[in-house]
This record gives structure tokens, C-alpha cells and sequence, in this order.
């Protein structure tokens, strides 16, 4: 496999350098921190660059079917802030992707252009407050009432929803015996009438909001139904799909340009920061740890792109994508204390130092799409080991 970066990947690094450079100050990053918010007007600025119509095929306006690219850009973008990976991937993934992947027709014809320019965002509504990876149980129930759907229940962990134009929402919409047979996804206007949204106020990631979802007879459209008359009690097809194989290597990227991000500082600090008559950089406590975390990121980055390359080619990925999700995670969050203890000490835990900001950041990686526990169970259950 030629792991050497393509013309078109190192072309979209230098573009997203040179936007990053020009539109995102340390300035606007402490403010999006403080204000736990990042504007609406970053996404479509992002939206200019094209970028969000990576997984969106060319007959749509999109860029093609290009995995790789679009783990480059949450990586690049993240080594900025995970607030502006996170409005990217409001458009590029859960809009795009999803609508793309597994939207009628005249869905992606209504809402792709919007997701194309940014102007058009999407939460995930997955999670219960009694649901977590178990979403065979999900008890958001969806009524059929001709071409209406009535809603009621509640998600929690709703990723941009307080921001979002839309919740792309898993509910029950059959008999809760049948599980994963009576699921359907729906596409729910956030300015609906009885949909209610609470932010929930978490230790990092600021700017990627979250929050519970309230849905108290929301009534929507039946064309707000993915893939319409087929896609209702489907969507565990859909769920198993494409999509969610990206959904591992999102915050696998995110992880990855988090981790890049911290080695960075600690690097180039290592070489500004003097204790006994010399740099740390010369002392060979930092030099060993240094180099270890530089090891750990080239791992990682192996192991991102073999995964990414898979789902690009439709190749069987549900193994890699899951090692990847459990490695990269838990080893950028080893990576990023490793910087903050042993290099940069009291300065990395110091507001005035993005490392602060990148321990609180780093920790949710192993949790969310998926938990470690989960990627775990994923890989062992693949691989057909025996429980018995």
C-alpha cells in the first residue's frame, strides 16, 4: 500500500493552512473557548473551500466519494480547534454523507446544495438518556398517521443540535419487540413545534456543543423520512451501512490532528524552555519522550489511512475502522499527557498554552463514536472469537 500523500491531499493541507492562517486568529479561537460557541458563519466559509462535498457525488455538486480527503480535513482543521471540525463535519458528515449515502432523491436535490455551502447544518440524535451503543433499544417512538409522522421522546448527546438546522434522528417506529426491525430514521427540523433543546455544559470541546432533545408530538413530513417508503423500519440496514464505518473514522481524525497539535507545541517549546543551562530538548528525559509520542503519531496515522482506504474502496473495513477508532484514540490521549506532564509540566496545564486546552479536548475521543469498550467488543465479535 503507497502510504505517500497524493498531489490532491497535500494540496488540500496547504489550502486549509492558508485558510486556517487568514480566517482563525488565537484571538477568535480563546473567544470561541470562552463563549463555548463557534459563529455560524465559519461553516460556510468553510463550505467556499468545497471540502464538504467530499463524500457527495459530482452529479450532486460534490467533490466525489474521497474517505481519505475528508479525514485529512477533520485532522488539519482540529490541529485549529475542534469547534471548527465539528461545524465541518455538521455539513460534510452527518448532512452530506448521510444524505448522499442513503437519502431519496428528492431529498438530496433539497437539502445537498445547502450542505454543500455550509448554510445547511445537521446534528446526530442517536443516544438516549438510557441508550447509549445499544441502539437496537432506542425508545424515541415515531407514529405513521398517513403522511405525517408524529414524534415523542428524547435524545441526549445530540451533537450540534443547539446550532443545527436539522437532527437526523433514530426512532422506534414499530413494536419494541422486534428491535432492530422497527427503526427509521428522520430528518426533524430543529424549529419544530414541540421539539425542545437543553445544552448540556461538558469539561472540554467547547464550541462542539451537545445536548438533550425533547420531542413532545413533533410532527414532521413522511418525505422527512430517509429513503422514504423503503427506509421506514429500515434504518438498522442503513445504520450498518457506509456511513457508520466513517462515523469511526471521524473522531479517529479528530483525535489524530488533536495529538499533532500537542506534539507541536511541546516540540517547539522543548526547544525555548531552559533548566539547567541547556534546553530541555538536549536533556534526555524530554528527547525519550518526545521521540516516543512522534512514534505513536506516525502509528496512528498508518493505521488512519489504512482504514480510510478500505471504506474509500468499499473494501470490508468494519475491523480496521474499529482498531483504528480504539488505538488512535486512546493513544492521542496518551500522547497529548504525555506532552502536557513530562514536557511542557506546569505550563501545559497553564491557561495562556493551548496544551490545557487540548488535555480537557482529547479526553472525550475514546468515548464518543463508539466507546473503546465498544471498538473492542466490534473486533472481537468480527474476528469470530469464540464467547464460550
Amino acid at each position: 500500500m503507497d502510504f505517500q500523500e497524493s498531489e490532491d491531499i497535500l494540496a488540500i493541507r496547504d489550502t486549509l493552512s492558508r485558510f486556517i492562517a487568514r480566517e482563525c486568529p488565537d484571538s477568535a479561537i480563546q473567544q470561541w473557548e470562552a463563549q463555548d460557541t463557534i459563529p455560524r458563519e465559519m461553516s460556510v466559509k468553510l463550505g467556499k473551500l468545497g471540502f464538504s462535498g467530499l463524500c457527495v457525488p459530482e452529479e450532486y455538486g460534490g467533490l466525489g466519494r474521497n474517505v481519505i480527503a475528508m479525514t485529512v480535513v477533520l485532522e488539519e482543521l482540529t490541529r485549529c480547534s475542534i469547534a471548527l471540525s465539528a461545524i465541518y463535519n455538521m455539513s460534510a458528515g452527518y448532512g452530506g454523507l448521510n444524505i448522499s449515502e442513503s437519502g431519496t432523491e428528492e431529498q438530496k436535490k433539497r437539502l445537498l446544495p445547502g450542505l454543500l455551502t455550509g448554510e445547511i447544518l445537521f446534528a446526530y440524535g442517536l443516544s438516549e438518556p438510557d441508550v447509549g451503543a445499544d441502539l437496537a433499544n432506542v425508545k424515541t417512538r415515531a407514529e405513521r398517521k398517513g403522511d405525517r409522522v408524529i414524534v415523542n421522546g428524547s435524545k441526549r448527546w445530540t451533537s450540534g443540535a443547539d446550532v443545527a438546522d436539522y437532527i437526523y434522528t433514530l426512532v422506534r417506529s414499530g413494536p419494541v419487540e422486534a428491535k432492530r426491525k422497527n427503526l427509521s430514521f428522520l430528518i426533524i427540523p430543529t424549529n419544530s413545534k414541540g421539539l425542545t433543546i437543553t445544552r448540556i455544559p461538558v469539561m472540554g470541546a467547547h464550541g462542539s456543543s451537545t445536548n438533550d432533545v425533547q420531542f413532545q408530538d413533533v410532527e414532521i413530513p413522511f418525505e422527512n423520512v430517509v429513503q422514504g417508503e423503503a427506509g421506514w423500519n429500515n434504518a438498522w440496514n442503513i445504520l450498518a451501512g457506509p456511513a457508520l464505518e466513517i462515523e469511526k473514522l471521524s473522531p479517529s481524525a479528530i483525535a489524530l490532528g488533536q495529538a499533532e497539535a500537542a506534539v507541536a507545541e511541546a516540540w517547539a517549546y522543548s526547544q525555548q524552555r531552559v533548566q539547567g543551562g541547556k534546553r530541555i530538548c538536549g536533556h534526555q528525559a524530554v528527547r525519550h519522550v518526545l521521540s516516543d509520542v512522534q512514534t505513536k503519531l506516525q502509528a496512528c496515522r498508518l493505521m488512519l489511512r489504512h482504514a480510510a482506504s478500505l471504506v474509500e474502496n468499499r473494501q470490508p473495513s468494519a475491523v480496521a475502522t474499529s482498531m483504528a477508532k480504539l488505538f488512535i484514540t486512546e493513544n492521542a490521549k496518551e500522547i497529548v499527557l504525555a506532552c502536557q506532564q513530562y514536557v511542557m509540566g506546569a505550563y501545559g496545564y497553564a491557561h495562556g498554552f493551548n496544551m490545557e486546552r487540548y488535555v480537557r479536548d482529547v479526553l472525550v475521543g475514546p468515548i464518543i463514536g463508539g466507546s473503546t469498550a465498544i471498538q473492542r467488543n466490534n473486533i472481537a465479535n468480527l474476528m469470530k472469537l469464540p464467547k464460550e
